[in-house]
């Protein structure tokens, strides 16, 4: 399993270095993709956008549907810091959205959930962020 962390947080550095700041949040969420399905989640969704929000990954584990806000910051508790309330709200709003959109998963508990992001550190799921 050490091996693979390791694989993992060195390929984010190396996705992450001398990136644009657009392509750099991209990288960003790729990883957090994979990192997600690797823990056993299903991607649903990735950068939902609606007129009142964006939501960065709607995923599905175990009769949970999660919005996934993905930040990536020099730390990550700047990361952690980053997600304003602002930005929470507009994740439940285009969550909301979804739900409406895709009455199937409506039945499901649903939670928001963040993943931080720092360079040369595997990323860190907080469960219900927000």
């Amino acid at each position: 399993m050490k091996k693979i962390t390791d694989a993992i947080s060195k390929k984010i550095a190396e996705k992450l270095n001398g990136k644009s700041g657009h392509n750099k949040g991209m990288a960003a969420e790729t990883m957090a993709a994979l990192f997600l399905r690797m823990k056993g989640y299903k991607i649903l969704e990735r950068r939902f956008k609606t007129h009142v929000g964006e939501v960065d990954i709607i995923a599905l584990r175990y009769g949970v549907i999660c919005f996934v806000e993905v930040k990536l910051r020099r730390t990550h508790e700047d990361a952690a810091e980053a997600i304003t309330r602002i930005n929470q709200s507009r994740v439940r709003r285009a969550a909301e959205l979804y739900l409406m959109k895709h009455t199937q998963y409506s039945v499901f508990e649903s939670r928001f959930d963040a993943l931080v992001i720092a360079p040369g550190k595997l990323p860190q799921h907080l469960l219900n962020a927000f």
